[in-house]
């Protein structure tokens, strides 16, 4: 009777601490997680002059609108936007990399900056 009363014991602290497991807020998987804001300036070519948005970070995929990519745990960024790609670096709050695509068939590329809202 006594070893039903200690595995039913055990069984219910189990459940109990499982419980609060489910319940613990998640914690972010990448250390860039969070909204960014980014200016894109082209260089060269005739692609709008500068452009400034809010990219989403989550478990480290990049979203929003037509943007998609991704950041490495090392803050390394990899990202296609309507035929343009960029790469580069975040670090702490903020980044920048270099990109390059194509308006009207013509050639453009530029430098980007980011930071953290």
């Amino acid at each position: 009777m006594r070893s039903n009363r200690i595995r039913n014991l055990l069984f219910v602290s189990f459940l109990a601490s499982a419980a609060t497991l489910a319940a613990a807020p998640a914690s972010a998987q990448s250390p860039y997680d969070g909204l960014w804001q980014v200016t894109v300036v082209t260089k060269t070519g005739s692609c709008d002059a500068q452009t400034t948005s809010t990219v989403n970070v989550a478990d480290g995929k990049i979203s929003g609108g037509p943007v998609s990519g991704s950041v490495g745990s090392g803050g390394l960024v990899r990202v296609s936007i309507n035929g343009a790609y960029a790469n580069g670096q975040l670090s702490g709050n903020s980044g920048s990399g270099k990109w390059n695509g194509a308006s009207a068939g013509v050639a453009c590329s530029g430098r980007w900056e980011a930071s953290r809202q």
